[in-house]
Formats: structure tokens, C-alpha cells, sequence
């Protein structure tokens, strides 16, 4: 049986079966030409028989099969019927979809409906453009429908001049694009739009456009083989590569602009390949003869490289943003060696693909549109989302930033170029333009030490010319990294407004304060007035003021001034977030209910590593800050229960009290174990151990003088040793010596002298300093009636309900000047982001404040303590 599936040489007849042995050889000859008869038949008619053959008895199947089983002298006339038969029935279902289309233009201007008609005329280019890549001429009936649509567009814009009728917005808005799109689409089929203006009727009568015939060598090939795309021109040895429709793609400098307007009208559409596009736009630029050509094949070129990292969640392949940076860089040394061509974003479109513009009688300028500035942030936008995506932990993190260098100078050159175009007062260059120039060139110095800006400003100024100068920033000034920060700071003052102003001043704030100088920081964030209106900003400008606070606070700390760093940090490292806050990574929530859109915008919020600010150095400062306020307060309160209660560092308390239920404590093994076993031996009066247990934190080593910032903590442990000391067992002293306070805690007894002398200044301590004998003798608290009680109760609860009637009223006129002064110039930070507030309650050992660190009054706010003096 399976003899019958396996013949032999050309034989179209099979062997016979049991069942076959009712057919003689010429009954099934005459059944196969029957059935070659029948099935002609069937095609021209159009019918399908498939269901038909599906109920067939077995022998009809066995028939049906023998068809397909051709010899060889018939096979491939039949392929070729069926193949041209397959081709036609594409071109014609095309066909009607044309004609479709044009029943529809027709409709919309009867009706005058223009949106509909920009629309279907969108779509009539497209199908035209799929008949053309087949191979054939422009269908008459396009012709005829464009010809007729640009007649009618022109009769309507004649009516609106003689009669001037308001259009419906939507209609303006399609007749307008229809009119800058037919222009430029008619002239490719002007010869045929005049032949048939010339004689209507005889253009449509002529015969059919005649397909031209492919060669043999191409005859297959080109007509199925669709997916080939375009690639180079004409090579040495005579090849060329075909396009879809069997055009050779040819690259001269005559055909530069039809290109690259192909392109551009291609951008955002589907299927559009990109990298082909870029392929094509290089050859371009490689046979791109004048300046002109050059500079609109970069800026096209640069743009769809920017394409290939549209996705949100995918970057720039490096590759390519290199070739964009050495594109961009070739672009600014061509617009600067021809100075008559300039790119500027309000110019306008040159329709003319057939000649570039010329200078005409009294013009300096040729205007080619585009947007330098846009170029540069997208440059920049994208390097920092690439930095982003990689691992910081490897070397290929430190390959990527090393190009940063090379996109300064792009900064650089491009702020060259915009300083120079606004010195033409013709030009009216925007003001918009030149600011976010400076803003990007700010924002990649403002985070950096000294040293580092100034090796960058000495490679910008060495890839210009000595004659070449800056307005803005003068070549004198970029030497010394403050002076530069302070100009453009300056500049963006007195020139923006809005954002760009305030993260100028924050960028200031941060770079004063990340080189140690406080008092000025902290005096341009109280001028500022940012703390009140920064939840008016956008996110980015608000992770930039968490920042800049949090280096106002490191600062701080690193000038010893422990109470003014504790309450500035408290606001970021309270809140148990601090990570979110900078901007620095995303805290998984167990309940958190973050949508996966709100946790893609997080990440693209990230800042690149290079830019963080060591969390673990921030808390060690928070904690010990904490600590050196927290022990002796603790002290305070447990030796007098009348003395209100307060917490400064919830955050500290929790831990501390975490630390104290534990059984048994094991060695410390981070810097909260450190932290909190110095806090426990500094409460017992050991304050060796806890300089000790200080000192042996090895983040330390990463601020600058660590040994300066050792010797500091250790002098501070020492007198806080001293008050808490004197806290806790003044009530079991009636004198005590300075010389035994000096040699307890190895201070000098001026020292000693200076810390009591405060301590009875401030009514934190009943006592009095015998200067003569050098002693301190303490007084015996008397005890309160039930009147003063009751009296102290009642002073305690008024001053509570004016602080929360002040807090109300804040509230509602948003921080306002009104509001400062109806509460008396009491100086408390606005917002939500302002800082404690400033308190009235301390400890009633007399009825007033208690006593801050330092020496001043707590008054629950560093920087509000400042504007209030």
C-alpha cells in the first residue's frame, strides 16, 4: 500500500488499489482534465468549492490530491499563473481601499468637514505610497483627488479672505494642516496634476499605467521579497540595494533635504526602523557638501538617535549617545566657523527641497529651526538615566561617568553659542534659553568638591580658541570653584524666576555648605524663605532642598555646633524615610498600596550614585548628635519630677529604649550598637568608654579632618559627662569642689567654672559658684504649695492653646507675612516642611526656658532660633 505514496520518475499516474481497479489509465486522464477544466472555471468566476472537496468520498480526495502532482515541463508555467494571480488580488484590494479614501475626501468637502478630510488625506498618502513601492506609476485616481483637493482648499481660503467667517477651532486646525501638507506632497506630482488640468477627460481615459517589467535576473526576487530594507548606495564593484518596491536608493548632495523630510515625516510612526534611518542619515552627512546640508543632517541625525531611548524605562544605548555627543560637538564648531547660519527655535521651515536658502539684501542671518538647549538636557537627561540602570559597584559604572567630562564641554560650547547669539539684539534670543544653559552647567558643579570643578573648567577652556571669551563666566573667574559657583548663582538671580531661581540659591546653599561654610549657608537659607513655600516645587526641586538641609546639617556638625546640626537633620532623619527622601533608593513597605506607575516614577527619580550622601555617615551623625542632647535631658528629668517632660529625638528615644529591654547586649557590631552603648555609659557617669565606643565607628574616616571631628566628640562628651553628672546627684550634694569636678573629667577649671556658671544662668541647676573657695554650692528645691501648683498647671495649658491657635492661623494664611507678624515675629518656619516650632514650655524650675546646648535658649529650632535673633 504505501507503493502508492512513493512513485517512481515522472509518472503522473499512481498505482492501483483495490479500490482504483475500477478506472482504466484513459478515464483518469479525462477525469484530471476534466477537473483542471472545472477549477479554471471556478477562478474566473470567483467561486470556492473548498466545501465541496471537504464532503468528497475518498476517491474525490485521491483526485483532488492528483492535481498538485505536476511534471516538470508544466510546474513552473502553473506556479507563475498562481503566483501573478496572488499579486494581482493585493493591488486590487489596495485599489479599492484608495478608492474608499476618496469617497471619503469627496464626503468631507461636501460637508466641509476639514478634520476628516486632514485625516483621510493622511491615509491617502500612505496607500498611494504602498501601490508606488510595487512598482507602479501614481494611480489617476489619486492624481485626481489630490489635484481636486488643492483646488478646493484654495477656494476656500479665497472665500475666508473676500469673506471673513470665524471657523470652529477643530476645522482651523485641520484646513491648516492640510495646507502645509498638500503643498509639499503635490509638488512630487506636479507634471501629472498639470496633465490633468490640461484635459481632464483625456487624462483619465489614456490608458493604464503599465507596470514596468523586472528583468529576469529580478523577477522574483524583487516582487517578493518586501522586507528588504534600505541600506548603501551604489558600491565599487556596481551593487546597489533596492528599496520596497524595487527603487534604488541613490545618495547624492542634490537629494540630501527629500531624505531627510522622508525621515522626519517616518519619525513616531510603526515599523519606522530606526537604526536604518541613522544608517542612511550618516551616508548623508558623509556626502553632505555645504555647511547648510551638514547642519540639517546633525540635527536630524542627533534627534532620531534620541528616538532609540524614547521608552520610560529604557536608556540610550551608549553607543549611540556617544555618536550623538561627537555629533553635537561637530555641530557647535560648524555653527561657530559659519557664522551666518544660526539655530534657533522660532525659525521657520524651509520648504524648498530642490535649492537651500540664500542670503538675501539685508539680512546677516540664515535661520535654520531647531533647539541647541533642548539637544544639551536631553543629553543630559540621558546620561543620567543610563547611570542610573548600572550596577554602581563596577567598573562599568566608572566608564560611563568618565563621559560626563566630555558632556560639560558640550554645556560649555553650547552656553558659548547662546552668549554670543544674544549679543545681536536682532536675534532676540530667549532669555529662557541662556538660563537653563547655566542651570545645567550649575547643576553639574554645585555637588563637587573644589578640586574636581576646577580640572573640569581647565579641559573646557583648552578645547576653545585663547581668543574666545565669556560674558557670563570669564575665563579668569572659572579658576577658583567658588567664584564660579557664585557667578552663575548670581547670574540665574538676577535673570530667572520661579524654579530655576530657587535651585540656584539651593545649589549655593548646598556647595557653601559641602566646603564648610555655615554661617553663610545658614544665613541664605533663612533669607531664602524656601522652608515656606517649598511644597509649592515640583519633586525634584524638593529632593533638592532635602539635600541641601541635610548638608546644612553635616556642616553644621562639622563645626561643632551639635545642637543646630540635631535639629536640622531631625526633619529627614526622623521621619524613618531618609531614603525616599533624597532620593536615594525605595523603601518596600510590607502594607504599602504603590501602584506600579508610582513605582516607576520613583525610580526615574533616583539620583545617579556619584551624586549620594553616605546614609549610614548621616544617621552615626544623627544618633551621637541625639545622644549629647538626649542623656543629659534624661538625667534632668529623673532627678526632678516636677520638671516638664520633653523628647527632642523620638527617633533616638525608641531605639534607646529598644536597646534598654534587651537582656543581654553583646559587643556593638554597627553604628547604632555604638551609639547606643555610649549612650548607656555616658548615663552612668563613664565617660571614657563612651569617647571610647564613639571613636571606634569607623565611618569617621570618611569626613574630611577625622581626627579634628574625634578630638571634638571627645570634648563634648566630656562636658555633657559634667551636666549630666551634676544632673543626677545634686540633690545628695550641699557643696562639691571644682578641683574634684576638674580631675573627674579631666577639664580645666575655667572650663569646669564656665559649664556650672551656665548651668545656674539658666535655672537648669539650684545652686551657686563660690569663686573664692572654688565651689559649687547647692541650694534644696523648696517644695510647691497646691496653689503654685495648680498656678504653673493653668500657665502651662494657656500657653498650649496659644501655640495651637498660632498653628491654626499659620495654617490658613500659608505662612504669610500677615501671619508672621500677628504672631509677633515669634519666627516659626512655615509649611509643613518648617522645622519645630518655638516652644514656651521648659522646665519650671522659675518659670523660664530651658536651657539649649551651647548656651543659648531652646528655643525647638536652629535656623528659626536664628531669624528670631
Amino acid at each position: 500500500m504505501s507503493s502508492r505514496f512513493f512513485r517512481a520518475g515522472d509518472d503522473s499516474s499512481t498505482e492501483s488499489s483495490s479500490e482504483e481497479e475500477l478506472y482504466s489509465e484513459e478515464e483518469e486522464e479525462q477525469e484530471e482534465e476534466q477537473e483542471e477544466e472545472e477549477e479554471s472555471e471556478e477562478e474566473s468566476e470567483e467561486g470556492d468549492e473548498s466545501s465541496e472537496e471537504s464532503s468528497d468520498d475518498e476517491a474525490g480526495k485521491r483526485k483532488g490530491a492528483s492535481r498538485f502532482m505536476l511534471d516538470v515541463s508544466s510546474e513552473s508555467e502553473e506556479s507563475d499563473v498562481e503566483t501573478t494571480t496572488r499579486v494581482k488580488s493585493a493591488k486590487d484590494k489596495r485599489f479599492e481601499e484608495l478608492e474608499a479614501t476618496i469617497t471619503a475626501i469627496a464626503n468631507g468637502q461636501k460637508n466641509g468637514d476639514w478634520d476628516r478630510i486632514s485625516a483621510e488625506f493622511d491615509k491617502l498618502n500612505r496607500q498611494a505610497a504602498k501601490l508606488i513601492q510595487d512598482g507602479s506609476a501614481a494611480p489617476k485616481a489619486y492624481i485626481k483627488a489630490i489635484a481636486e483637493l488643492e483646488d478646493f482648499m484654495n477656494e476656500t481660503l479665497a472665500k475666508q479672505k473676500v469673506t471673513p467667517k470665524k471657523m470652529n477651532a477643530i476645522q482651523a486646525r485641520g484646513l491648516n494642516a492640510v495646507k502645509q501638507r498638500i503643498k509639499k506632497n503635490n509638488k512630487e506630482y506636479q507634471k501629472q496634476i498639470d496633465a490633468y488640468r490640461a484635459d481632464k477627460d483625456a487624462f483619465m481615459e489614456s490608458d493604464e499605467e503599465e507596470e514596468p517589467v523586472p528583468g529576469p535576473s529580478t523577477t522574483t526576487r524583487v516582487r517578493f521579497e518586501p522586507e528588504l530594507g534600505e541600506a548603501a548606495a551604489e558600491d565599487e564593484e556596481g551593487f546597489a540595494t533596492v528599496r520596497r518596491g524595487g527603487r534604488t536608493l541613490k545618495f547624492t548632495p542634490e537629494s540630501i533635504f527629500k531624505h531627510l523630510r522622508s525621515i522626519m515625516e517616518s519619525r513616531g510612526k510603526k515599523n519606522t526602523d530606526r537604526l536604518e534611518q541613522i544608517d542612511i542619515m550618516e551616508k548623508l552627512y558623509d556626502v553632505a557638501q555645504t555647511p547648510y546640508q551638514q547642519i540639517r543632517v546633525l540635527l536630524t541625525l542627533v534627534s532620531t538617535r534620541f528616538d532609540l531611548g524614547s521608552g520610560a524605562a529604557t536608556s540610550m544605548p551608549v553607543e549611540h549617545w556617544k555618536a550623538a555627543e561627537k555629533e553635537m560637538y561637530q555641530l557647535l564648531s560648524i555653527l561657530d566657523a559659519n557664522s551666518e547660519y544660526i539655530v534657533v527655535e522660532n525659525a521657520e521651515e524651509w520648504d524648498d527641497d530642490e535649492k537651500p536658502p540664500v542670503l538675501e539684501k539685508g539680512e546677516k542671518y540664515i535661520k535654520v529651526p531647531g533647539s541647541i538647549v533642548s539637544y544639551v538636557e536631553r543629553l543630559d537627561d540621558e546620561l543620567i538615566r543610563s547611570l542610573q540602570n548600572i550596577d554602581p559597584h563596577t567598573s562599568e559604572y566608572i566608564e560611563r561617568l568618565s563621559d560626563e567630562g566630555s558632556l560639560y564641554n558640550i554645556i560649555f560650547r553650547g552656553l558659548l553659542y547662546y552668549e554670543k547669539l544674544q549679543k545681536d539684539p536682532t536675534l532676540e534670543v530667549p532669555q529662557d534659553s541662556l538660563n537653563r544653559m547655566v542651570a545645567r552647567r550649575l547643576e553639574h558643579v554645585y555637588f563637587k568638591p573644589a578640586q574636581v570643578i576646577k580640572i573640569l573648567e581647565e579641559n573646557c577652556w583648552k578645547s576653545v580658541p585663547a581668543t574666545v571669551q565669556s560674558s557670563i563666566t570669564p575665563r579668569s573667574q572659572s579658576v577658583d570653584a567658588a567664584q564660579l559657583v557664585n557667578t552663575l548663582c548670581t547670574y540665574l538671580f538676577a535673570h530667572s524666576e520661579g524654579i530655576i531661581r530657587a535651585r540656584a540659591m539651593l545649589c549655593q546653599i548646598y556647595f557653601l555648605a559641602l566646603h564648610d561654610e555655615y554661617y553663610k549657608a545658614r544665613d541664605m537659607m533663612l533669607m531664602s524663605h524656601l522652608q515656606e513655600t517649598i511644597n509649592s516645587f515640583d519633586v525634584q526641586t524638593q529632593i533638592l532642598y532635602n539635600r541641601t538641609l541635610v548638608q546644612v546639617g553635616l556642616c553644621a556638625f562639622r563645626k561643632g555646633l551639635i545642637y543646630d546640626a540635631q535639629n536640622t537633620l531631625q526633619e529627614i532623619c526622623g521621619s524613618s524615610r531618609p531614603k525616599e527622601l533624597l532620593a536615594q533608593g525605595v523603601m518596600m513597605q510590607r502594607y504599602s498600596q504603590v501602584s506600579p506607575e508610582q513605582e516607576r516614577l520613583e525610580k526615574q527619580r533616583q539620583l545617579p550614585f556619584h551624586m549620594h550622601i553616605n546614609l549610614e555617615l548621616l544617621e552615626c551623625v544623627y544618633l551621637t548628635c541625639s545622644m549629647l542632647l538626649e542623656i543629659p535631658l534624661l538625667a534632668q528629668t529623673g532627678s526632678s519630677p516636677d520638671v516638664k517632660k520633653r523628647v527632642i529625638s523620638k527617633t533616638y528615644r525608641r531605639m534607646l529604649e529598644y536597646h534598654e529591654r534587651q537582656i543581654f547586649t553583646g559587643p556593638p557590631e554597627n553604628t547604632r550598637d555604638h551609639v547606643m552603648q555610649a549612650s548607656k555609659a555616658l548615663a552612668a557617669g563613664e565617660w571614657k568608654r563612651a569617647i571610647h565606643f564613639i571613636h571606634s565607628i569607623k565611618i569617621w574616616d570618611l569626613m574630611p579632618n577625622t581626627e579634628g571631628i574625634k578630638a571634638l566628640l571627645a570634648k563634648q562628651i566630656q562636658e555633657e559627662g559634667l551636666r549630666t553628672y551634676l544632673f543626677t546627684y545634686a540633690p545628695f550634694y550641699d557643696t562639691l569642689s571644682i578641683d574634684t569636678l576638674s580631675g573627674m573629667f579631666e577639664l580645666e577649671k575655667r572650663k569646669v567654672s564656665a559649664v556650672v556658671s551656665k548651668m545656674i544662668s539658666h535655672e537648669e541647676l539650684a545652686a551657686a559658684l563660690d569663686q573664692v573657695t572654688e565651689t559649687v554650692i547647692f541650694r534644696k528645691g523648696v517644695e510647691l504649695s497646691r496653689l503654685q501648683s495648680l498656678a504653673l498647671t493653668l500657665s502651662d495649658k494657656a500657653s498650649a492653646l496659644i501655640e495651637t491657635n498660632e498653628r491654626t492661623l499659620e495654617q490658613r494664611t500659608q505662612g504669610s507675612s500677615n501671619a508672621f507678624e500677628r504672631q509677633g515675629g515669634r519666627g516659626a518656619r512655615g509649611g509643613q516642611r518648617g522645622g519645630q516650632r518655638l516652644g514656651r514650655g521648659g522646665a519650671r524650675t522659675g518659670g523660664n526656658l530651658q536651657r539649649q546646648a551651647g548656651g543659648t535658649q531652646f528655643t525647638g529650632g536652629a535656623l528659626g532660633a536664628a531669624v528670631r535673633g
